[in-house]
C-alpha cells in the first residue's frame, strides 16, 4: 500500500530567527547542517532530518513526518478516515514531497517522499 508508513524521517521546527535557530542548533549538535538556504536549514542528525523553517508559529509546534512512497495517497486514505488536510502533498524540490493531516484527536502527522534518503544503519 502507498500509505504504508515506512518509519520517522524528520521534524521540522518552526522559528522565528532561522540564522539564530541555525547556530543555536548547530552549537548544540556540534556540527553545521547539510543544506542551508534561506527557506530551509537542514542537518542530519543519525541519519534523520532536523529541519528548521523560517517565519514559523514555534507555539504551533513541530511536525514530525512519516515516510510514505506516495503522500498524496497517504493523505487521502487518512481523509477517508476523517482527517483534515492541513498541508496539501506537494514538491519541495529535488523529487521530496511533503503533507500533512489533522487527525479527529487534534494530532499534526506529517508525511514525506525523500527518494534521497538512507536510512541509518
Amino acid at each position: 500500500m502507498s500509505h504504508t508508513l515506512q518509519g520517522l524521517r524528520t521534524i521540522v521546527y518552526p522559528v522565528l530567527d532561522l540564522q539564530r535557530a541555525r547556530s543555536w542548533w548547530s552549537d548544540f549538535l556540534g556540527f553545521a547542517p547539510y543544506f542551508d538556504e534561506p527557506f530551509y536549514v537542514g542537518f542530519n542528525v543519525g541519519g534523520y532530518e532536523l529541519g528548521l523553517v523560517p517565519d514559523g508559529n514555534p507555539p504551533s509546534g513541530s511536525t514530525t513526518y512519516w515516510a510514505v512512497d506516495d503522500v498524496g495517497s497517504a493523505i487521502a486514505h487518512a481523509q477517508s478516515l476523517g482527517a483534515e488536510v492541513r498541508e496539501a502533498a506537494h514538491d519541495v524540490g529535488d523529487g521530496i514531497v511533503l503533507g500533512s493531516i489533522t487527525t479527529s484527536d487534534a494530532h499534526v502527522v506529517g508525511f514525506v517522499f525523500n527518494p534521497h534518503f538512507e536510512p541509518a544503519p
